[in-house]
């Protein structure tokens, strides 16, 4: 994994703590989880654009007053 062993995951865990704290590292782990489920949840059912060209009579049609 990255060439990561164990003692480096440990060091880089307890940098984290100490920057964010016992109290914001819950909240932080929260917010990359919701992220995480985003992200995939995307790649699952990514959302149709409608790129179809409109027909050149809708587009020269002249604007109607209000």
């Amino acid at each position: 994994m990255f060439g990561l062993g164990m003692p480096e995951l440990i060091v880089i865990m307890v940098i984290v703590l100490l920057i964010f704290g016992a109290g914001k590292l819950a909240d932080v782990g929260g917010a990359l989880g919701k992220g995480i489920k985003n992200f995939k949840k995307s790649l699952k059912e990514p959302e149709e654009i409608d790129v179809t060209p409109k027909k050149e009579e809708e587009n020269n049609k002249p604007l109607e007053p209000k």
